[in-house]
C-alpha cells in the first residue's frame, strides 16, 4: 500500500529518538513523495529538526502544555486535521496509543503493550529480553509492513546557528578550529549508570598528561554539579560547558570533538550517529538494558562494561554498592581510548 501521509511517533528520550531516525530514512526511500512527520517531545526536537527526510516535526509536550488529559484530547483532535493514514509507534505508551487512536489514523502499528488494544496492528513486545539492538526492534515494525530495509544508518542533522554558537564558546576558551579536544559527559539519568566521578577526574588528568589535549565537560543544567566535582578533583585545568548548551548545540559540540567519553546516556548515540569516536561506560546487568540492546552503533564506538556477578540487577536500588561500575578502572578506559588511536 502506498501511504501518502505517515506519522512516526517516538516520545521518549534523546538516544531513543536518534536510534529511530534510521526508520525515517528507510520510509523516505520507499515513499519518496509521501508526507512524513515525526511526533517527539519538546526536549528531543533538536535531534530531528534538521532531518532532511522529514516534512514536519510535531511536538507533543507531555510534561508541559499537553500534560492534562484534556490538553491531550485537544492535541489529538488537532492531529486529526492532518489526515495521516499510517502511524508507526516505536515506544509503547498509553498516551501515544491514545493520541493516534483519537487522531483517527486508520492504520496504527506498534508493540502490544500499554493500551495496545488501541492499535490496529500489534506485534509482540519482546524488547525487555534484549536479544538484539533497539534499532532492530524499530526496524521490525517496518518489516511487519513489508518494507525492505535499505539502510541501518541513523541521522543527526547539525544546525547552522547552533554551530556558530559552539564555535564562539570554544574560541572564548582558547580552542580554535585546528585544536583537538575530548568531550566528557560524567552524568546520567540514574545513579546506576554513573561511573565514580573521581575516576573521571583521574582519567582526564592521565589523558592530558599522555596526549597534551584539552578536556571539555558537558552535562545538563540540573547535573552540572557532577561536572564541577570532576573538575575540582583534577590536577590539570578543564573547560566546563555544563548547562550552557541546548540539544542542537550539544550535537555540534560532539561533532567538533575528537573523542566523546560518557556514561550510558542519550548523547552516546548522537556521537555514534555523527561517526565521532565514543567510549561508553555501561553497568546494569538486565538483558533489556545491556549494550546488546542499547550500545552505541558504529565502527568507532566502544563499550566498557564489567560483570559484577549479580543474579538480578536492582538498578538504582542496588544492594551491592554499584560494584559493576566500581570494577571499571581508569586503565580500562585508557586502554580502549588508546586502541581507538585518534588522539595523536
Amino acid at each position: 500500500m502506498n501511504y501518502k501521509r505517515i506519522l512516526v511517533i517516538r516520545t521518549d528520550r534523546i538516544g531513543d529518538v536518534v536510534i529511530s531516525t534510521a526508520v525515517i530514512k528507510n520510509l523516505r526511500e520507499v515513499f519518496p513523495d509521501s508526507f512524513i512527520a515525526m511526533m517527539v517531545t519538546a526536549y528531543t526536537r533538536g535531534v530531528v529538526k534538521n532531518n532532511p527526510f522529514l516534512n514536519e516535526v510535531i511536538i507533543y509536550d507531555k510534561r508541559g502544555k499537553h500534560k492534562s488529559w484534556l490538553a491531550t484530547l485537544r492535541f489529538a483532535l488537532g492531529l486529526r486535521k492532518k489526515k495521516f493514514d499510517l502511524a508507526i509507534i516505536f515506544h509503547p505508551t498509553n498516551r501515544a496509543h491514545l493520541v493516534s487512536f483519537l487522531a483517527g489514523i486508520p492504520k496504527r502499528v506498534g508493540f502490544n503493550r500499554k493500551m495496545g488494544f488501541l492499535l490496529t496492528d500489534r506485534i509482540k513486545d519482546t524488547k525487555h529480553e534484549g536479544k538484539k539492538h533497539e534499532l532492530e526492534y524499530c526496524l521490525d515494525l517496518l518489516r511487519y509492513l513489508g518494507i525492505k530495509i535499505e539502510s541501518k544508518d541513523t541521522f543527526v542533522g547539525l544546525d547552522k546557528a547552533a554551530q556558530e554558537n559552539v564555535d564562539r564558546l570554544l574560541t572564548e576558551k582558547g580552542i580554535d578550529s585546528r585544536d583537538k579536544f575530548i568531550l566528557v559527559h560524567p552524568a546520567a539519568s540514574c545513579p546506576s549508570r554513573r561511573w565514580p566521578v573521581e575516576r573521571f577526574s583521574q582519567l582526564c588528568d592521565k589523558l592530558i598528561d599522555k596526549y597534551n589535549i584539552k578536556i571539555v565537560f558537558i552535562a545538563s543544567n540540573d547535573q552540572k554539579h557532577i561536572c564541577a566535582d570532576a573538575i575540582k578533583g583534577m590536577k590539570s585545568p578543564a573547560i566546563d560547558f555544563s548547562g550552557r548548551c541546548n540539544i542542537e548545540e550539544l550535537c555540534c559540540l560532539i561533532n567538533r570533538s575528537s573523542l566523546f567519553v560518557s556514561n550510558d546516556s542519550g548523547p552516546v548515540h548522537i556521537a555514534a550517529s555523527l561517526n565521532v569516536p565514543v567510549v561508553a561506560i555501561f553497568s546494569r546487568n538486565q538483558p533489556g538494558l545491556s549494550p546488546i540492546r542499547w550500545g552505541p552503533l558504529g565502527k568507532r564506538s566502544r563499550v566498557v562494561k564489567k560483570d559484577a556477578g549479580c543474579a538480578i540487577c536492582l538498578a538504582h536500588a542496588c544492594k551491592n554498592h554499584f560494584k559493576c561500575l566500581d570494577l571499571i578502572t581508569v586503565d580500562d578506559l585508557l586502554s580502549v581510548i588508546d586502541e581507538l588511536g585518534n588522539l595523536c
